[in-house]
Protein backbone atom coordinates (compact mmCIF):
# COMPACT_ATOMS: atom_id res chain seq x y z
CA UNK A 1 0.00 0.00 0.00
CA UNK A 2 2.27 2.29 0.92
CA UNK A 3 4.26 2.40 -2.65
CA UNK A 4 1.31 4.15 -4.01
CA UNK A 5 2.83 7.56 -2.60
CA UNK A 6 5.07 9.71 -4.57
CA UNK A 7 8.01 11.46 -3.22
CA UNK A 8 5.88 14.41 -3.58
CA UNK A 9 2.67 13.82 -1.83
CA UNK A 10 4.89 11.75 1.17
CA UNK A 11 6.24 15.18 1.81
CA UNK A 12 2.47 16.89 1.86
CA UNK A 13 1.57 14.30 3.99
CA UNK A 14 4.22 14.78 6.60
CA UNK A 15 4.33 18.38 6.31
CA UNK A 16 0.46 18.16 7.31
CA UNK A 17 1.14 16.26 9.87
CA UNK A 18 3.52 18.32 11.49
CA UNK A 19 1.55 21.13 11.21
CA UNK A 20 -1.40 18.83 13.24
CA UNK A 21 1.18 18.25 15.68
CA UNK A 22 2.24 21.45 16.62
CA UNK A 23 -1.05 22.77 16.25
CA UNK A 24 -2.07 19.85 19.11
CA UNK A 25 0.66 21.03 21.03
CA UNK A 26 -0.18 24.64 21.03
CA UNK A 27 -3.46 23.78 21.71
CA UNK A 28 -2.49 21.33 24.46
CA UNK A 29 -0.18 24.51 25.89
CA UNK A 30 -3.49 27.10 26.16
CA UNK A 31 -4.76 24.31 27.72
CA UNK A 32 -2.58 24.06 30.74
CA UNK A 33 -1.34 27.34 30.12
CA UNK A 34 -1.69 27.28 34.24
CA UNK A 35 0.99 25.30 34.75
CA UNK A 36 4.68 25.76 34.71
CA UNK A 37 6.63 26.32 31.42
CA UNK A 38 7.92 22.92 31.33
CA UNK A 39 5.57 20.93 31.74
CA UNK A 40 3.44 23.06 28.99
CA UNK A 41 6.32 21.84 26.75
CA UNK A 42 5.95 17.86 28.15
CA UNK A 43 2.23 17.86 27.99
CA UNK A 44 2.07 19.67 24.20
CA UNK A 45 4.95 17.47 23.27
CA UNK A 46 2.86 14.57 24.06
CA UNK A 47 -0.36 15.62 21.79
CA UNK A 48 1.82 16.67 18.99
CA UNK A 49 3.76 13.04 19.21
CA UNK A 50 0.18 10.80 19.77
CA UNK A 51 -0.76 12.99 16.13
CA UNK A 52 2.12 12.27 14.82
CA UNK A 53 1.93 7.95 15.98
CA UNK A 54 -1.89 8.32 14.92
CA UNK A 55 -0.73 9.00 11.39
CA UNK A 56 2.17 7.43 10.83
CA UNK A 57 -0.34 4.00 11.58
CA UNK A 58 -2.58 5.04 9.38
CA UNK A 59 -0.05 5.55 6.44
CA UNK A 60 1.46 2.32 7.58
CA UNK A 61 4.99 4.64 7.83
CA UNK A 62 6.88 4.88 11.15
CA UNK A 63 9.63 7.10 9.79
CA UNK A 64 7.19 9.56 9.33
CA UNK A 65 8.17 10.09 12.58
CA UNK A 66 11.68 10.95 11.54
CA UNK A 67 12.01 14.78 10.75
CA UNK A 68 9.79 15.60 14.42
CA UNK A 69 13.40 14.93 16.27
CA UNK A 70 14.33 18.42 14.05
CA UNK A 71 11.15 20.21 13.75
CA UNK A 72 10.12 20.42 17.39
CA UNK A 73 13.17 21.76 19.60
CA UNK A 74 12.93 25.29 17.09
CA UNK A 75 9.54 25.34 17.90
CA UNK A 76 10.25 24.59 21.60
CA UNK A 77 12.48 27.34 21.73
CA UNK A 78 9.74 29.86 20.08
CA UNK A 79 7.74 29.19 22.64
CA UNK A 80 10.31 30.10 24.95
CA UNK A 81 11.00 33.30 23.16
CA UNK A 82 7.39 34.47 22.81
CA UNK A 83 6.15 33.41 26.56
CA UNK A 84 3.85 35.52 27.99
CA UNK A 85 5.82 36.36 31.22
CA UNK A 86 9.27 36.46 30.45
CA UNK A 87 10.24 39.39 32.13
CA UNK A 88 13.64 41.54 31.26
CA UNK A 89 15.83 39.11 30.07
CA UNK A 90 19.25 39.75 27.85
CA UNK A 91 17.59 39.90 24.33
CA UNK A 92 21.00 39.21 22.78
CA UNK A 93 21.28 35.45 24.73
CA UNK A 94 17.57 35.09 23.49
CA UNK A 95 18.02 35.58 19.45
CA UNK A 96 21.60 33.77 20.01
CA UNK A 97 19.92 30.49 21.41
CA UNK A 98 17.25 30.45 19.05
CA UNK A 99 19.11 31.04 16.03
CA UNK A 100 21.38 28.12 16.68
CA UNK A 101 18.49 26.23 17.45
CA UNK A 102 17.14 27.39 14.31
CA UNK A 103 19.98 27.03 11.83
CA UNK A 104 20.51 23.12 13.49
CA UNK A 105 16.94 22.46 12.87
CA UNK A 106 16.95 23.69 9.52
CA UNK A 107 20.17 21.82 8.78
CA UNK A 108 19.02 18.83 10.03
CA UNK A 109 15.98 18.84 8.08
CA UNK A 110 17.22 19.53 4.93
CA UNK A 111 19.62 16.66 4.88
CA UNK A 112 16.69 14.31 5.89
CA UNK A 113 14.03 15.83 3.09
CA UNK A 114 17.04 15.35 0.32
CA UNK A 115 17.56 11.68 0.68
CA UNK A 116 14.60 10.40 2.58
CA UNK A 117 12.37 8.07 -0.07
CA UNK A 118 8.97 8.88 0.76
CA UNK A 119 6.22 6.97 2.22
CA UNK A 120 7.27 4.19 -0.17
CA UNK A 121 10.28 3.52 2.29
CA UNK A 122 10.85 3.16 5.70
CA UNK A 123 13.96 3.33 8.31
CA UNK A 124 15.68 -0.12 8.35
CA UNK A 125 15.76 0.00 12.27
CA UNK A 126 11.80 0.13 12.56
CA UNK A 127 11.15 -2.89 9.80
CA UNK A 128 13.74 -4.77 11.42
CA UNK A 129 11.52 -4.06 15.31
CA UNK A 130 9.37 -5.15 13.33
CA UNK A 131 10.24 -8.14 12.24
CA UNK A 132 11.34 -9.14 15.71
CA UNK A 133 8.71 -8.09 18.09
CA UNK A 134 5.44 -9.18 15.41
CA UNK A 135 2.36 -8.93 17.36
CA UNK A 136 4.03 -6.46 20.18
CA UNK A 137 5.09 -3.96 17.47
CA UNK A 138 2.39 -1.40 18.29
CA UNK A 139 3.55 -0.82 21.39
CA UNK A 140 7.11 -0.52 20.44
CA UNK A 141 6.24 1.89 17.80
CA UNK A 142 4.23 3.78 20.15
CA UNK A 143 7.06 3.90 22.65
CA UNK A 144 10.10 3.38 21.43
CA UNK A 145 10.33 4.64 18.15
CA UNK A 146 7.85 7.31 18.46
CA UNK A 147 7.54 8.89 22.79
CA UNK A 148 11.40 7.52 23.28
CA UNK A 149 12.53 10.30 21.04
CA UNK A 150 10.20 12.55 21.79
CA UNK A 151 11.59 12.00 25.54
CA UNK A 152 15.20 12.60 24.28
CA UNK A 153 14.25 15.65 22.84
CA UNK A 154 12.53 16.91 25.70
CA UNK A 155 15.40 15.99 28.03
CA UNK A 156 18.06 18.05 24.95
CA UNK A 157 15.69 21.31 25.34
CA UNK A 158 15.71 21.50 28.95
CA UNK A 159 19.01 24.17 28.57
CA UNK A 160 16.39 26.50 26.66
CA UNK A 161 14.28 27.11 29.65
CA UNK A 162 17.13 29.23 31.68
CA UNK A 163 18.81 30.27 28.38
CA UNK A 164 16.29 31.90 27.16
CA UNK A 165 13.35 32.67 29.76
CA UNK A 166 15.32 33.58 32.87
CA UNK A 167 16.58 37.16 34.03
CA UNK A 168 18.85 39.85 32.42
CA UNK A 169 22.60 38.87 33.27
CA UNK A 170 25.23 39.98 30.83
CA UNK A 171 26.67 37.73 28.31
CA UNK A 172 29.54 35.59 29.86
CA UNK A 173 32.71 33.56 28.71
CA UNK A 174 29.83 30.47 28.59
CA UNK A 175 27.35 32.23 26.04
CA UNK A 176 30.78 32.38 24.37
CA UNK A 177 31.70 28.93 24.88
CA UNK A 178 27.91 27.91 24.23
CA UNK A 179 28.00 29.33 20.56
CA UNK A 180 31.42 28.01 20.00
CA UNK A 181 30.72 24.79 20.95
CA UNK A 182 27.34 24.72 19.22
CA UNK A 183 28.25 26.22 16.23
CA UNK A 184 31.37 23.42 15.46
CA UNK A 185 28.41 21.11 16.13
CA UNK A 186 26.63 22.17 13.74
CA UNK A 187 29.43 22.81 11.27
CA UNK A 188 30.96 19.07 11.84
CA UNK A 189 27.19 17.23 10.82
CA UNK A 190 26.82 19.72 7.81
CA UNK A 191 30.21 18.79 6.82
CA UNK A 192 30.11 15.02 7.47
CA UNK A 193 26.88 14.70 5.95
CA UNK A 194 27.76 16.04 2.73
CA UNK A 195 30.58 13.86 2.56
CA UNK A 196 28.78 11.09 3.43
CA UNK A 197 25.90 12.07 0.57
CA UNK A 198 28.94 12.72 -2.00
CA UNK A 199 30.49 9.47 -0.55
CA UNK A 200 26.93 7.65 -1.13
CA UNK A 201 26.17 8.96 -4.87
CA UNK A 202 29.75 8.71 -6.09
CA UNK A 203 29.24 6.34 -9.52
CA UNK A 204 32.43 4.91 -8.90
CA UNK A 205 31.95 3.75 -5.59
CA UNK A 206 32.20 0.07 -5.63
CA UNK A 207 29.52 -2.13 -3.56
CA UNK A 208 30.68 -2.37 -0.03
CA UNK A 209 33.37 0.31 0.14
CA UNK A 210 33.88 2.23 3.39
CA UNK A 211 34.00 6.08 3.24
CA UNK A 212 37.26 6.65 5.06
CA UNK A 213 37.68 10.27 3.60
CA UNK A 214 37.68 13.71 5.45
CA UNK A 215 35.86 13.63 9.09
CA UNK A 216 35.15 10.18 8.29
CA UNK A 217 38.71 9.30 8.29
CA UNK A 218 39.22 10.90 11.78
CA UNK A 219 35.66 9.42 13.31
CA UNK A 220 33.25 6.48 12.16
CA UNK A 221 30.59 8.56 12.96
CA UNK A 222 31.37 12.52 12.87
CA UNK A 223 27.46 13.23 12.30
CA UNK A 224 26.97 11.72 15.51
CA UNK A 225 29.87 13.61 17.06
CA UNK A 226 28.70 16.87 15.69
CA UNK A 227 24.65 16.19 16.75
CA UNK A 228 26.56 15.45 20.72
CA UNK A 229 28.95 18.79 20.62
CA UNK A 230 25.73 20.69 19.51
CA UNK A 231 23.35 19.80 22.76
CA UNK A 232 26.51 20.18 24.89
CA UNK A 233 27.21 23.67 22.90
CA UNK A 234 23.30 24.45 24.09
CA UNK A 235 23.70 23.62 27.35
CA UNK A 236 26.55 25.65 28.16
CA UNK A 237 24.49 28.73 28.02
CA UNK A 238 22.66 27.81 30.80
CA UNK A 239 25.42 26.77 33.34
CA UNK A 240 25.81 30.50 34.74
CA UNK A 241 21.96 30.23 35.86
CA UNK A 242 21.99 28.69 39.44
CA UNK A 243 19.98 25.82 40.16
CA UNK A 244 19.65 24.65 36.57
CA UNK A 245 22.80 22.12 36.93
CA UNK A 246 20.40 19.57 36.07
CA UNK A 247 19.80 20.52 32.79
CA UNK A 248 23.02 18.52 31.87
CA UNK A 249 20.81 15.61 31.76
CA UNK A 250 19.92 17.13 28.17
CA UNK A 251 23.38 16.70 26.13
CA UNK A 252 23.86 13.41 28.69
CA UNK A 253 20.88 11.25 27.28
CA UNK A 254 21.99 12.46 24.03
CA UNK A 255 25.09 11.30 24.46
CA UNK A 256 23.90 7.75 25.77
CA UNK A 257 21.74 7.20 22.98
CA UNK A 258 24.45 7.63 19.94
CA UNK A 259 27.43 5.78 22.11
CA UNK A 260 25.07 2.78 24.05
CA UNK A 261 21.79 2.95 21.32
CA UNK A 262 23.03 4.58 17.78
CA UNK A 263 26.66 3.57 17.20
CA UNK A 264 26.51 -0.11 18.00
CA UNK A 265 23.12 -0.33 16.42
CA UNK A 266 24.86 1.25 12.76
CA UNK A 267 28.42 -0.37 13.49
CA UNK A 268 26.43 -4.20 13.61
CA UNK A 269 24.94 -3.07 10.68
CA UNK A 270 28.16 -1.95 8.71
CA UNK A 271 30.00 -4.95 9.45
CA UNK A 272 27.25 -7.13 7.10
CA UNK A 273 27.41 -4.85 4.47
CA UNK A 274 31.20 -2.81 4.10
CA UNK A 275 34.19 -4.39 3.25
CA UNK A 276 37.37 -5.30 6.16
CA UNK A 277 34.69 -3.24 8.10
CA UNK A 278 36.02 -4.85 11.53
CA UNK A 279 39.16 -3.73 10.82
CA UNK A 280 37.99 -0.20 10.46
CA UNK A 281 35.94 -0.33 13.65
CA UNK A 282 39.63 -1.21 15.53
CA UNK A 283 41.23 1.82 13.36
CA UNK A 284 38.72 4.77 13.89
CA UNK A 285 37.14 6.79 17.02
CA UNK A 286 33.56 5.69 16.98
CA UNK A 287 32.62 8.91 17.91
CA UNK A 288 35.20 11.78 19.31
CA UNK A 289 37.43 12.66 16.16
CA UNK A 290 41.19 11.18 16.55
CA UNK A 291 43.78 9.87 14.37
CA UNK A 292 43.33 6.69 12.90
CA UNK A 293 45.49 3.72 14.87
CA UNK A 294 46.92 2.35 11.39
CA UNK A 295 46.95 5.95 9.61
CA UNK A 296 47.39 5.87 5.48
Amino acid sequence: MANQYTKANSFLICIITYLLAIGASVGTGFYFKHLSYLEIVAYGDIAGTLIVFILSVIFKNASLYDAYWSVKPPVIAAFYLIAPEVGDVNMVRQWLVFGLVLAWGIRLTWNWARKWEGLGHQDWRYADLKEKTGKFYFFVNLTGIHFFPTLLVYLSCLPLYPAITLDNQPLGIFDFLGLVVATIGILFELIADNQLRAFTLDPNRKQGDTLTKGLWKYSRHPNYFGEVTFWWGIFLFAVPYAGFGWTIAGPISITVLFVFISIPMIDQRMLKRRNNYADHIKNVSALIPWFPKNSN
